[in-house]
């Protein structure tokens, strides 16, 4: 069984940073594209972003490009999403998500990850 686990959310005001990581146990995920994904009070989930198994190649929402950046550090099992001029639109749980195995590139729909986290949330004041 793989657990994901998220950490770094917070309340943080209108143009700051936050990082937020994603630590995999169980069996190793250096093989596997990883997501992260958001999702607001009474709204859908979305997706936010995504990196290939080897980190080479990353894909991003419209609403976030050229504001968050998502990496990975395999030898330490874990995905990043740095996320700078936070906007209160940002306001949302988020989520990282694993593909199922030996799938190594990535994919902007939920359906494709077999692996969650639990969330960790992130709010942002104006």
């Amino acid at each position: 069984q793989v657990q994901l686990v998220e950490s770094g959310g917070g309340l943080v005001q209108a143009g700051d940073s936050l990082r937020l990581s994603c630590v995999a146990s169980g069996r190793s995920f250096s093989n596997n594209a990883m997501g992260w994904f958001r999702q607001a009070p009474g709204k859908e989930r979305e997706f936010v972003a995504t990196i290939s198994g080897r980190g080479d190649s990353t894909n991003y929402a419209d609403s976030v490009r050229g504001r968050f950046t998502i990496s990975r550090d395999n030898a330490k099992n874990t995905v990043y999403l740095q996320m700078n001029s936070l906007k209160p639109d940002d306001t949302a749980v988020y989520y990282c998500a694993r593909r199922w195995s030996g799938r190594t590139g990535g994919s902007i729909a939920a359906g494709e990850y077999a692996f969650w986290g639990q969330g960790t949330q992130v709010t942002i004041a104006s």
